[in-house]
């Protein structure tokens, strides 16, 4: 296995890029081409030049990437240094404005984040309707709205159709009900923040004052509203450092816009445009494969990959005669890298278009006893016990978060039942006040009986007590015995092993509290920022400080090392990854490029799909196998399988070849026969 090492010193492109001071650059990073290399570099380059670490803020799009961002910061320019910096992601960005000057745009220093589960309940409410599936497509298109910019009259009057029309309708109800509950949800940490930046001069000076240049990661991902709010926090000087691809821009569903690429020359005309084409990552057949590829899409700015790795093996393309066979010649083929030598499960991915790819893949492995992990699976904290937790730690910073207050008041059960949550819940619509206010209300008994406040009252009671402690709690040891004496008090180990049939499962669960125990623990003692390296400070913290940050955090970046298992993944979400050895599976027309029914594809989707085969074949180090049915499902049909226009495109030569199954099964016997033959004596 060739192992594969980042540059020892920067490349002339990469120096060129970390230099540039006197005016905005926007670097043009190909795939494996050391970015954030780039990034660290250029921080210190400004630290340099005279800059104070807390004046420089690097943005990227995840957790995981701020984290590495920040570990990489601190061993180029010391703890000290990288400790102010603010590195962060733009929703830790949006909080970190909002805690400081939200109030300047009516909301309250407190205010909750909700999750996806608390906005669809939201949305079910607004809309006055049960259906989760409904529910769901209002959510996805009022966050398509948020990310172009839009509010709940824009879209009305923009609508295509009746549907349309209804959702935005609804939108106009649930902005009404998140203004109620004082909550955000996640588009908002970028959309307010945005509008208080536009609508207040004196709060926008401070930001630019405060930061004096920004350097953006991933810069093609951006959606129209974080571009705009980036334009704002740079103001007139322009000092900035984007860094991007337009080749790798794979995420045009959720609002990514490639224009936003196509804009910085228009908005900035002093910007630098550096090229960084040089590759750390990937031999030369990989790479021209993908280069012949990605030309057929009109080029943005002109860009051709190369490394110092020589050409390595083919890109093989493997004909399957159906998703079975596909699963079993990838594990066939894991099976025969590993018995070569050197080869880690670890360094082995499989990577398909949708989700339900991964079903096959997951019964042959397990088969085969090779462990695996489905990337992207399910979130940390979208697991039902650290949800619970999670309602009553907003509830504490936000006593108005209805959401987190009907969660709470249920979870461990304490006899207080639907009819009392709705009399409640009558009462504070009534009276337009949040659900916990209503419940210390003098007049409630109108509406209620005296046993159901009574319960009402103990549970406010609790509320305020731990809100108390928490406010004033700092400290590892000191955080942990407070959350575990709350835990015993309110009797949650019991309920979840009341609420399960098997004690195994009721275990495993408490297991996954005590680890989220000692998580916010180590937190509040200061060991870890609070949101897993992409907030501001690493200081001792209170327990009421970390509950606040965690709605922004959407996993668990530090659970223990990597395991040695083989990785099944989508390729949206392995882009900014990379291993030894990639199967691409499934590369067939209707699956990849994807279609769904009979739609239309347009020159916009068909380039979109060809960048997401781009960054499929770039994640690959050693060695690509394309593989491709001749027969695949349907729904509930089989059809005839026909091979990916993309895969013509590789352009099949010495650099990519066909590979015949009944060749490579007598080589592998006859490497197999060649092992176990006795020694000639």
């Amino acid at each position: 296995m060739s192992t594969h090492a980042a540059p020892v010193s920067l490349n002339i492109a990469q120096m060129e890029a970390v230099h540039h001071l006197a005016g905005p650059s926007l670097v043009l990073a190909g795939a494996g081409s050391g970015k954030t290399r780039v990034i660290v570099h250029k921080i210190a380059r400004l630290l340099q030049a005279g800059l104070e670490p807390k004046q420089i803020a690097a943005i990227t799009f995840t957790n995981k990437a701020a984290q590495e961002m920040r570990e990489r910061a601190k061993a180029l320019v010391g703890p000290r240094a990288a400790r102010d910096l603010a590195v962060s992601t733009f929703h830790s960005l949006g909080v970190r404005l909002l805690r400081s000057d939200g109030t300047r745009i009516g909301l309250k220093e407190n205010f909750s984040i909700l999750d996806s589960d608390d906005v669809l309940g939201v949305l079910r409410d607004a809309g006055g309707n049960t259906d989760n599936a409904l529910a769901r497509r209002w959510q996805w298109a009022i966050s398509l709205w948020k990310n172009q910019g839009r509010d709940a009259a824009a879209a009305e009057s923009a609508a295509a159709d009746d549907d349309e029309r209804i959702a935005a309708r609804v939108m106009r109800r649930y902005e009404e009900r998140l203004a109620a509950f004082q909550a955000v949800d996640f588009d908002d940490l970028i959309g307010l923040p945005l509008k208080l930046l536009q609508r207040d001069a004196e709060v926008r000076e401070k930001w630019q004052a405060q930061f004096r240049h920004i350097l953006v990661d991933e810069v093609q991902d951006t959606n129209a509203v974080q571009y705009e709010l980036l334009r704002m926090l740079v103001g007139e000087r322009g000092l900035f450092t984007a860094v991007g691809d337009d080749d790798q821009s794979i995420y045009g569903w959720r609002g990514a816009t490639i224009d936003n690429l196509k804009r910085l020359p228009q908005d900035y005309p002093l910007l630098k445009l550096i090229a960084l084409e040089q590759n750390y990552r990937s031999t030369g057949h990989i790479l021209r494969a993908a280069n012949a590829v990605i030309s057929h899409n009109p080029k943005l700015f002109e860009k051709k990959l190369w490394s110092d790795f020589g050409d390595g093996e083919p890109v093989r393309v493997v004909e399957c005669d159906g998703e079975e066979h596909e699963a079993e010649r990838a594990v066939a083929r894991i099976q025969a890298l590993r018995s070569a030598g050197g080869v880690k499960f670890g360094d082995c991915a499989v990577l398909y278009r949708a989700n339900h790819q991964a079903r096959v893949f997951e019964q042959k492995l397990r088969a085969a006893q090779i462990p695996y992990k489905v990337s992207g699976g399910q979130s940390y904290f979208d697991r039902a016990e650290i949800k619970d937790l999670c309602a009553w730690l907003r509830l504490l910073v936000n006593q108005d978060d209805d959401p987190a207050f009907l969660r709470a008041v249920t979870t461990p059960k304490r006899g207080i039942g639907h009819q009392t949550l709705a009399g409640l819940g009558e009462f504070a619509s009534k009276w337009k006040v949040s659900l916990f206010e209503a419940l210390f209300s003098p007049s409630l008994g109108s509406m209620l009986k005296g046993k159901a406040i009574d319960g009402l009252h103990e549970f406010g009671r609790e509320v305020n007590d731990l809100e108390h402690r928490a406010r004033h709690t700092t400290g590892s040891e000191d955080a942990k015995a407070l959350l575990l004496g709350w835990l015993k008090d309110i009797g949650y180990e019991q309920h979840l092993f009341d609420g399960e049939d098997s004690d195994k499962l009721a275990a495993a669960r408490w297991s996954n509290v005590l680890d989220f125990v000692d998580w916010i623990a180590r937190r509040c003692g200061g060991e870890i920022t609070p949101d897993g390296g992409s907030t501001f400070e690493s200081e001792r913290s209170s327990v009421l400080q970390v509950a606040q940050t965690i709605s922004v955090i959407i996993s668990l970046a530090e659970r223990g090392d990597e395991q040695d298992v083989v990785t099944l993944s989508t390729l949206h979400a392995a882009k900014g990854l990379e291993w030894p050895h990639v199967t691409l599976a499934g590369v067939n027309e209707g699956l990849l490029p994807f279609r769904s029914g009979d739609d239309d594809m347009t020159p916009e989707r068909l380039e979109e799909e060809r960048r997401l085969m781009y960054v499929g074949i770039t994640r690959a180090r050693s060695t690509l196998a394309v593989s491709t049915l001749r027969r695949r499902k349907k729904g509930r049909d089989t059809v005839v399988g026909i091979p990916s226009r993309f895969i013509e495109e590789m352009k099949l030569d010495e650099g990519v070849v066909k590979e015949d199954p009944r060749v490579r099964l007598q080589k592998l016997r006859d490497a197999m026969a060649a092992r176990v033959a006795p020694a000639p004596t």
